[in-house]
Formats: structure tokens, sequence, C-alpha cells
């Protein structure tokens, strides 16, 4: 139960938001200002909570009449309710001295200590007050945020994740430094469950790609590929040295003259929080690994299931409400056929009794004969001889990829930007066919190029250099990419951009071959590519 220690701390900051709402939704008054919803009072209340906050930080008076102005300039600017001078003021007033202030009565909320078995009160104070003179010499009152107001407001501000986890590594390498381990204990603990936060992300992104992988967008994907590579880059070599940090001074505790459990209890509980940190540092580099291994199924999952729609592109498909249920409702002498809609779905293909093709197959035993003369048979072919075929295939059809990647890369370099159109009416018959060798390898090299839309050539040589990559005979954009300009010595190309073109045009391929030897006519987008 240690993570429940300071429970009532975060139920404070619970708390804030809790007795905000309480205030609110229990009072009718807002139907008179026309705020009939939830959604339209909470946005009212932090909108003027941003405005007093505002005048705070530059020290700055904010009376009723202030608020009231303002409420006034927002409403004609946006939300456009019929106020009166007299609503708007009563509206400010309402929300100032009513809501935010609670009629002037404090506010408390119960947060439960589980070391002293009790609930404990926190006050809550979104506001304070103090009285000021005008320059006419007017005593009026003036509003400012409290520190629970600050917390409140900074809180609703989220930080990027790999941001987080910056600001907890900091303060856990200082508590650290300083020999805070009570206090390091509970940074590296928020450390590690940032990191276990983001492999959940990941896992989840892939959950929503296998369900329909158009409805995860460019910017999602880009966003967690962007967060999983800061993790990694931060988290590893850092921890390292982190876990030798603590296990020196581990060391140096338990190298003292007296046994661990004669020393005095500050040191005994020194000693017990550093291996709980030494724990949590071995956790978090396996959650490193875990989310390095997470980040290479994701885009290797993204890829293929783009692919796979890509292929699906020709499969007509209609909405059953607007084809169906619709045209039944306006017309229901049509269920006389409703038949020829739905047998489809109920009819099976039947069970097949015999397949004369099986007659033709090579028979296999089902069973090893008990017969001691048969210890060893001779094969009729050679199993090496047929691994370096499949080699030989394989290393073919990557040198395809590369002279069709290597021509759209050269007309990129002399046009310094080319489109699909573009290349297609500027080739000879020759370029044509090593562009496109047949319609799969022309697809995917498409589909790489729109999947990553921006690639930066100094990352790519980066992770060349940190990262060890084993020799494949697959297709891998970036890597061919890369390989290609560093041999015809491009090396002033910093970034390449690939988008579809803005017109609807598609661009149309005649008599394209496919793998299995097939004819077709293809119609695809526009691409467009440039380089910087």
């Amino acid at each position: 139960m240690e993570f429940l220690k300071d429970f009532q701390k975060r139920m404070k900051s619970v708390g804030r938001y809790a007795v905000l709402m309480n205030n609110s939704f229990q009072k009718i008054t807002w139907k008179q200002y026309g705020i009939e919803t939830i959604d339209e009072q909470v946005n009212m209340i932090f909108t003027v909570l941003m405005f007093i906050m505002e005048e705070s930080l530059k020290e700055e008076n904010c009376t009723i009449d202030d608020v009231a102005a303002f409420i006034g300039e927002v409403n004609d600017t946006y939300y456009k309710h019929s106020y009166t001078f007299e609503d708007v003021a009563g509206l400010a007033e309402f929300i100032v001295n009513v809501i935010l202030s609670n009629s002037g009565s404090a506010m408390y909320f119960k947060g439960y200590n589980y070391e002293k078995k009790e609930y404990q009160n926190s006050n809550i104070s979104y506001i304070g007050n103090r009285i000021v003179y005008l320059d006419n010499g007017v005593r009026r009152t003036s509003y400012y945020l409290t520190e629970d107001g600050y917390n409140m407001m900074l809180s609703t501000m989220e930080m990027e994740n790999n941001l987080k986890l910056t600001v907890h590594e900091m303060l856990f390498r200082l508590h650290l430094e300083k020999a805070d381990y009570g206090r390091a204990v509970n940074d590296i603990k928020n450390v590690f469950d940032q990191i276990r936060i983001q492999s959940q992300k990941t896992q989840e992104a892939m959950r929503r790609i296998r369900q329909n992988a158009l409805s995860y967008s460019v910017e999602e994907y880009k966003e967690i590929v962007e967060e999983n590579i800061k993790i990694i880059e931060l988290t590893r070599e850092k921890f390292k040295v982190h876990r030798e940090v603590v296990e020196e001074k581990v060391k140096e505790f338990e190298e003292q003259n007296m046994d661990v459990h004669t020393l005095e209890n500050i040191n005994e509980e020194n000693v017990e929080n550093l291996r709980i940190i030494e724990g949590y540092l071995n956790k978090s580099l396996d959650e490193h690994q875990k989310i390095l291994g997470e980040h290479f199924d994701l885009k290797s999952l993204y890829d293929r299931e783009l692919e796979n729609y890509s292929n699906m592109t020709m499969v007509q498909r209609f909405h059953l409400r607007t084809e169906l249920y619709d045209k039944v409702l306006e017309d229901a002498s049509m269920l006389e056929h409703i038949h020829k809609f739905l047998m489809p779905l109920i009819l099976k293909k039947p069970d097949k009794i015999y397949n004369p093709e099986k007659a033709f197959e090579f028979q296999k035993r089902l069973r090893k004969r008990e017969d001691s003369d048969e210890g060893s048979q001779e094969l009729g072919f050679d199993a090496e001889e047929l691994r370096r075929e499949r080699e030989e295939k394989a290393r073919i059809k990557l040198g395809k990829y590369e002279k069709s990647l290597g021509l759209i890369l050269r007309k990129l370099v002399e046009k310094g930007k080319i489109s699909l159109k573009q290349l297609k009416e500027n080739i000879s018959e020759e370029e044509l066919e090593e562009l496109i060798p047949n319609l799969e390898i022309f697809r995917e090299i498409m589909i790489e190029f729109l999947t990553e839309q921006t690639i930066e050539i100094e990352v790519l040589k980066k992770e060349k250099i940190k990262y060890l990559h084993e020799e494949t005979t697959s297709f891998q954009l970036n890597e061919m990419l890369l390989n290609i300009l560093e041999e015809r010595k491009l090396t002033y190309i910093k970034k390449i951009y690939a988008m579809r073109a803005k017109e609807e045009e598609k661009v149309c391929f005649d008599n394209v071959k496919s793998e299995n030897g097939e004819y077709r006519n293809i119609r695809c987008s526009n691409v467009e590519l440039w380089y910087e």
C-alpha cells in the first residue's frame, strides 16, 4: 500500500475542481443569462479565471467592473448573447462572488489520509480580495488569484509527455545529489509511470490501427513516433549512470563497520530507499527495451495496414442505411425483392465431397515407417542451393526497387520539384520500365513516401550510426534512400518532402505488369516530391 502515501495531497488537487463544479452545477441562476449547459458554465468560469490570473500576474487592479467589461467584450465577440449592461454586471457578480468565493463562506474538501486512517479537511480558495483606492480616490475591492487558483489554472495546461519525463528525471537527479532519497523515490516512480504510460499509448495506437488504419491520422502517428524516439534517447544512457551512482551509494552504506540492522534509523531508511530506487531504475530500463521493440512493431504494422487498404481501393462499398433502409422506407413494395439482397448472406458454399486435384498431389506419409533399414533418405534437391536461389531472387527484386528509387531521385535533383504527372510526360519508354518494374514495387515506394511525408537525411544518418542494422533483403525506404544519396554524393540534400498534389486529376499508366505477369491500367493520385 506504499502507493497510497500522501494520498490526501492528491485529493486536494482533485478537490479544487470538485468544489468548483459543485458550486456551479447546483445554481439555476445561469439560466437567467442564457447559459443552459454544463459546458457553457465551465467555459465561462475558466474564461473569467484566466482574466483574473492575467491581471494578477501584471499586478494590476481587477475590480468587478473590470470583470464585467471583460465578460461583455468576450460575449460581443464570441458568445453573442443579448446582454444588457445590467446583465453583464450581474453575471460578473455571480461568477466572482457566488461561484468562485462561495458567497464568502470557507470551502473544504475531505481527502482520506491512509497513514492516519482518517479524513482530513483541505481548505480550497480560488481568489482573494483586497481594498484598493482608484485614481479618483474611490474605494473598491480588487480580486487576485490565490495559490490554489494558480495551481489549478497552471495544471489545466498540460506539458508534453517527453517534457514531463525530462522534468521528473531532472528532479530525481537533483534529489539524488542532495541525498534526499525519500523524494528521489517519488521522482523515480513518476519517471517509471511516464515510461509505462508511453508503452501503453503505443499499444493503444497499434490496437486502433488494427481496427481501422484510416482512423489513425498521420499527425497522431508522427507524434507518438517522435515521443518514442525521445524517450528511447533519454532513458537508456542516463538511467545506466543513475543506476551506477545508486549502486555506489548502497555499497558505501553497506561497507560501514556496523551491520545494516544496527545502523541508525536514518541510514537504514536511506539504504531501503536506495534499493527501491535501484529496482525502479531496472524496471525503467526494461520498459525502455519494450518501447524500443514496440516502436518498430508500430511502424511495421502501420505500413502494412496502409498497404492493405491501398489494395482494397477497387472494392465497391455502399452504405447500408442509405442504400437499403432509406429506400425501403420510401417504397415498402421493395420488400418483395429483399430476398435477393439477403440470400448471399445466408447461403454458404456446398461441402466438398471429392476434390480431383487431390489425386495428383504428392502423397505425404502420415506416420513414420517402423523399418530399421530406413535410417536416412536421399533428397531430390539441395537445400543450400534452394536457399541461394531464394536470396538471389530477393536481391534481384531489391535491385529493381533501387533502380526505380534512383530514377526518381535523379529526376528530383534535375528539376528541384517533380510530380508523377511530370515524370510520366518527360521520361522515355526505357526509363518508364525502370520507374515501374512492376505494379507492386511502384506502389510500395509511393506508399512509403506518402507515409513518411518528411524525410530528414541528418536524422537518418544519426540513426544509422547509433543503431546496429541487420542486413535485410526487404525494402526499407529510408535505408535505401540514404545509400543512394551517399553513393551519388548528394550530401547537399537535407530534407525530402512528399505529398499528394492539390489538384484532383489522376495520373494514368497503361499496360503495367504485375508480379504474377498480368498487365493492368492503373490510376493513382498525383504525388509531388521536392527537397531542401
